[in-house]
């Protein structure tokens, strides 16, 4: 199963759900801290693992960079009620607060730890990761934040989302890159309207468990394993479909919130930052290509005779989800009905 269920792993898992909601439900910035701070202390539990180096240091690096960011956040909101009564808006102290946030949320420049600790988790810890965890530090920074200072973040989380996925060969490094990328438009669609921003994470949030489901079923961890991905044709169609959605290709679901964060820019006038926006989404797509042609053309002539097979529960499942994500072309044309 995707997760080893037994009391504790539940009990931790339920907490960070809670963790959370006390976070994005609290009207004080210290309850913010403390359920940042429960959501810290319930992740480690499910990320650390005594059998498995890896995890062991993922846990504690985790551990370590979230520490330092609470602490940042901690001391920024209290300097700022200490020196600023009336919480106004202050340019250095709101940087502080954002700059905590961001390193929180794994956003660039603050994202050296985010690919890291994603090499040592399972497949089911990089999604919470990946997604689950991004809510509360995005949420809170939508209730205060330097819109300059985002404009210039959400730029750099693009450009090195993008570029720093090109040389990667660890399937679960290179989605931590396209997660450091897709941040840049979660926050692009967050400074537009927080409605935007949730329709944008859910449909992230649904592309990036459907990956992160077939790599587990599969047991894939590098590209070099999809070479000998000796697998019927059509389940090398559907994660192609998958990829070419995360990438935000037209006729496919992952587009539209791209689209719609394009027309606001375009209609804003923001004609650069949307021109680099496009030129990032196109190095993604590159990267995601090669991995879809190194599932699709190559194969290693040794391992012909070994089949891989599929449940049909499974089967049916991805099925579903992918006619969901082709459906993406049906909910654009009825945004301008």
């Amino acid at each position: 199963m995707l997760l080893n269920i037994n009391s504790n792993k539940m009990f931790f898992f339920f907490i960070l759900i809670f963790s959370t909601l006390i976070s994005i439900s609290s009207n004080s910035w210290l309850g913010c801290w403390i359920g940042l701070e429960i959501n810290l202390l319930s992740f480690i539990p499910l990320i650390s693992n005594s059998n498995n180096l890896l995890s062991s240091e993922s846990s504690l690096k985790y551990f370590l960079t979230q520490s330092i960011a609470s602490i940042n956040f901690l001391f920024s909101v209290l300097l700022k009620m200490i020196l600023l009564k009336n919480f106004e808006m202050n340019n250095f102290l709101s940087i502080l607060i954002n700059s905590s946030l961001l390193m929180k949320m794994g956003s660039a420049p603050f994202h050296f730890w985010f690919p890291n600790i994603i090499e040592g988790l399972s497949w089911l810890n990089c999604f919470i990761l990946m997604t689950w965890q991004k809510i509360t530090p995005m949420i809170l920074l939508s209730y205060y934040f330097n819109i300059n200072f985002l404009m210039f973040i959400m730029l750099l989380n693009t450009i090195i989302g993008a570029i720093s996925g090109i040389n990667q060969t660890s399937l679960r490094k290179l989605m931590s890159f396209s997660s450091i990328n897709n941040l840049g438009w979660m926050l692009s669609a967050i400074l537009i309207s927080e409605t935007l921003w949730i329709m944008y994470f859910f449909i992230y949030s649904f592309i990036i468990s459907m990956m992160c489901f077939m790599f587990y079923i599969f047991n894939i961890y590098f590209i070099n394993q999809l070479f000998i991905f000796n697998m019927n044709s059509l389940l090398k169609f559907f994660i192609f479909i998958n990829f070419l959605s995360l990438g935000g290709l037209p006729p496919f679901l992952g587009f539209f919130p791209k689209w719609i964060i394009i027309n606001f820019m375009m209609n804003m006038g923001s004609y650069i930052i949307c021109f680099i926006f496009l030129m990032m989404s196109l190095i993604t797509l590159f990267f995601y290509i090669r991995i879809i042609y190194s599932c699709i053309l190559f194969n290693y002539l040794k391992l012909k005779w070994f089949k891989m097979f599929i449940k049909n529960k499974y089967f049916s499942f991805i099925l579903f989800n992918i006619l969901i994500s082709i459906l993406g072309l049906i909910l654009s044309t009825l945004y301008y009905i």
